[in-house]
């Protein structure tokens, strides 16, 4: 493909989903108005993410995979002359996966609010909303200018603000207020970082930065320092970085399921990337000297992650499912930090890896646990977990066995995509770059190795509980405040279970897999199973832009 075909493609994936979401607030023509406006303009996010989604495809197919660490579909425009701000787009190896990713799981979001809308304000709103959040994103993916990296990372923060703040759950105010304070208190040192290398170096250009880090760059160790600080406190806040992360689990628990989608799978992955495509890059001394900390906060974080979760998974815990997802992803996104801090090929490589992984993993398993509170009413463990329960293996047997494939693929099984990036991350940390301290680097391997069994160890609980079920004594009143939430549903099997009495109780029908939650899903579980069998479709991308961006551009 021609390069202005990439260019045109390129602009068309960040500028298409603003256009839409001006184009859901208008009023819609007569002819597509249908018989329910609502469904008109939910309709209209489908296809606007839809046309993304193949345009970013086309992209991807159009690339040249044989020179991946070539900037590719570039666009360098002068933008604010004066301050040397330019509207600079590209993508390269490290860039391509996460935008494909992002524009698939915004699409799959779409598809699936079409037919199960969140309860909240108007349906105009949300499309709106969630096609703004898809060209924040992708245009994080895709700028090449410090200060457009900035914009495009705050632009993501309003639309989700108020995805949880109006079609949240229990406690949304309070989450959607943690969630802004916290990222926006980062995103202002970022600034400061961001502000201080354009004005050092003269330039806030990425990919001329990163190509003049040598022993003649215009920072100095001193400003590196500084920078990678700065930046590091805003783009760990952001990936979930502990201590930094506790406005995630209130977040994710409160959101709806497309905004939890959305946050595990797409915004988590924008600070992971920012510390490889900005600060390993243009700041290498600084890096070096905060590796071993990062790798440290990365540790801990890992053990952390898989320990609150055991405490939830537990009996009696009162523990909920969608709050055990998200602290296991402080956990997993613990494993790409770590392979960033070893800055070596191969943890870096890993980091990359394990951010798709994690993106399509952890997005099935919101999807899933969203469905599951939609058919119960709660995702409270020991409720999931009664005689009257869930038990999904014997009532909606489908659903049940892919809640456990995206818990088995989650844990990193061989053969799944979850297995590579955090091998690879922990190899890395075996042998990190001259310079850092082996003898700490095992030492967090081990520890990265101790998260690993944790993780093992509650997601095969919460398999047991939720989908064999009928190990535990159901609580008081557990099957009728079950069989409200499930008299809604039709069509499926229904269990029998026994009175104190004796008698026969009919426990309430639990519908499986219905044809859209199909499509919105299948396309995850077969991408983690592609991944998991080829990695090299995706380390072949990645290997030889990271290996460019590590040489200092050669």
């Amino acid at each position: 493909m021609n390069h202005t075909a990439m260019q045109l493609l390129l602009a068309a994936v960040v500028v298409l989903p603003l256009l839409g979401a001006v184009a859901a607030l208008l009023p819609a023509p007569p002819g597509l108005k249908g018989r329910d406006p609502g469904q008109a303009v939910l309709r209209h996010g489908v296809t606007v993410t839809g046309v993304v989604l193949a345009a970013a495809v086309a992209l991807a197919v159009g690339f040249d995979h044989d020179h991946p660490a070539r900037m590719q579909a570039t666009t360098d425009i002068s933008w604010i002359q004066a301050l040397g701000i330019r509207i600079h787009l590209g993508i390269d190896g490290i860039s391509l996966p996460l935008l494909v990713l992002t524009a698939l799981l915004t699409f799959l979001c779409a598809l699936y609010s079409y037919f199960h809308l969140p309860v909240g304000p108007s349906p105009k709103a949300f499309v709106a909303l969630l096609l703004v959040l898809e060209a924040g994103t992708l245009a994080t993916f895709a700028v090449l200018d410090l200060v457009l990296f900035f914009l495009a990372f705050e632009m993501v923060l309003i639309p989700m603000y108020f995805l949880i703040a109006r079609w949240g759950g229990a406690q949304r105010t309070y989450a959607a207020w943690k969630f802004i304070l916290y990222t926006l208190l980062g995103s202002v040192v970022m600034l400061l970082g961001l502000l201080l290398v354009g004005l050092k170096s003269g330039t806030f250009d990425m990919v001329a930065l990163a190509t003049d880090n040598g022993p003649n760059s215009q920072l100095s160790h001193t400003v590196q320092l500084l920078a990678v600080l700065a930046i590091g406190i805003g783009l760990a806040v952001k990936a979930p970085m502990w201590p930094l992360h506790s406005w995630l689990p209130d977040a994710h628990t409160a959101a709806p399921t497309v905004g939890s989608v959305l946050l595990a799978g797409v915004l988590l992955k924008m600070g992971t990337y920012g510390f490889v495509r900005i600060a390993l890059p243009i700041a290498p001394d600084g890096m070096h000297t905060f590796a071993p900390y990062l790798a440290a906060f990365a540790a801990v974080g890992i053990v952390y992650g898989s320990l609150a979760c055991l405490a939830l998974a537990r009996r009696g815990a009162k523990g909920d499912l969608k709050r055990l997802i998200a602290y296991s992803s402080v956990g997993h996104m613990g494993f790409v930090l770590l392979g960033i801090a070893t800055m070596t090929p191969t943890g870096v490589n890993g980091a990359l890896f394990a951010n798709i992984a994690h993106g399509l993993i952890t997005g099935l398993l919101f999807f899933l646990v969203g469905a599951l509170k939609d058919r119960y009413g709660t995702t409270d463990l020991d409720q999931l977990a009664g005689r009257t329960g869930a038990a999904l293996y014997g009532r909606a047997p489908r659903f049940g066995g892919l809640l456990a494939f995206g818990a088995i693929a989650s844990l990193g099984l061989p053969g799944l995509a979850g297995f590579w990036g955090e091998m690879l991350a922990m190899f890395g940390a075996f042998e990190p770059a001259a310079g850092l301290s082996r003898p700490a680097f095992l030492t967090f391997m081990a520890l990265a190795g101790l998260g690993t069994l944790l993780t093992a160890a509650y997601l095969l609980i919460v398999v047991r509980r939720v989908c064999m079920g009928g190990k535990e004594p159901a609580e008081d009143g557990g099957a009728e405040g079950l069989g409200t939430a499930g008299s809604e549903e039709s069509g499926a099997t229904r269990t029998a279970t026994r009175t104190a009495a004796g008698a026969t109780r009919t426990a309430p029908a639990i519908p499986d897999l219905a044809r859209y939650e199909y499509a919105a899903w299948s396309p995850l579980a077969v991408l983690t199973v592609l991944a998991g069998l080829w990695p090299a479709a995706l380390l072949g991308l990645t290997d030889p832009a990271v290996q460019q961006l590590l040489g200092g551009g050669k």
